[in-house]
């Protein structure tokens, strides 16, 4: 019998125990499986603490600047593609075809994408996913994730990984040797590119799974709606205060996502994982 390969394996383990879960709710509706959620969050962050973030802290104080750009130029021009039919398969066909001339003049031009030519000639960029199109045709989220290595993620967004994995240009890369060091060093880039982000995380929430877990689902939310989800409805008030008359201290916006509890205490401020913590030389 041919081996699972790691990824498929923690995304089976993960499904696999978010489905043994599924009769246990806890107190936040948006998180019924947050028992489960907090362990893997605490062993994703032991995994980070022990391996990715010294890689990546290393990686950021040996390479250039220019270096640094140049492997996040490649890595995102081949994203660039998927963004493109993704874009397209939401019907959303001028940044669809933006996402086409940004490959082809980053392609042709730039180094197979090393250099941006694209940003700096007008085409913006765009960052999409399978998980983001099922969202825009109505899907609803489903309850909050934290998948083993992978991360922050959904029901809906799990269940569009496999697409999102062979979408990704680079797993087609031969020979392998060359695919395995490319992906672990995409992987450390990413993790520089949010060094300072994770600092202040570490720094300023009380409680970093909460910090997390509200910062992605509104961060997702905007990204489906390209940030402008839909209006909340007015609702009447209730004992509990939260306008919807279910008793839950839960508002609920169109299209199934969520917003978080009604608290005095202000929103956490929402991170950006695909920021750049350091700004780096462009080329």
């Amino acid at each position: 019998m041919t081996p699972i390969p790691g990824k498929w394996r923690a995304l089976t383990l993960a499904l696999g125990a978010a489905a043994l879960l599924s009769g246990c709710a806890g107190p936040n509706p948006r998180d019924p499986y947050e028992g489960f959620n907090r362990a893997m969050f605490k062993f994703n962050d032991t995994v980070d603490q022990v391996a990715l973030k010294p890689a990546a802290t290393a990686y950021r104080a040996v390479l250039p600047s220019f270096v640094q750009t140049g492997i996040d130029n490649f890595f995102g021009n081949l994203a660039d593609v998927w963004s493109a039919v993704n874009n397209l398969l939401q019907g959303k066909g001028e940044a669809g075809m933006s996402d086409v001339a940004r490959v082809t003049l980053n392609t042709s031009f730039g180094l197979l994408g090393v250099i941006d030519f694209a940003s700096q000639a007008g085409l913006p960029k765009h960052n999409e996913d399978f998980g983001q199109t099922l969202g825009y045709w109505g899907v609803p989220s489903g309850p909050y994730l934290m998948l083993p290595l992978f991360g922050a993620s959904t029901v809906r967004d799990t269940a569009a990984l496999p697409l999102d994995f062979n979408g990704d240009l680079w797993r087609y890369k031969e020979p392998v040797y060359l695919r395995n060091i490319g992906t672990a060093t995409r992987a450390v880039d990413q993790r520089a590119n949010l060094l300072d982000a994770s600092t202040l995380l570490e720094d300023a929430a009380l409680d970093r799974y909460e910090f997390v877990r509200d910062g992605f689902l509104q961060r997702r939310e905007n990204k489906v709606y390209d940030g402008d989800p839909p209006p909340r409805k007015p609702q009447p008030k209730d004992d509990d205060g939260d306008g919807n008359g279910d008793g839950d201290g839960v508002k609920k916006v169109d299209g199934g996502e969520t917003s978080a509890p009604v608290s005095s205490e202000p929103a956490p401020k929402e991170l950006n994982s695909e920021a750049p913590a350091a700004k780096k030389d462009s080329l």
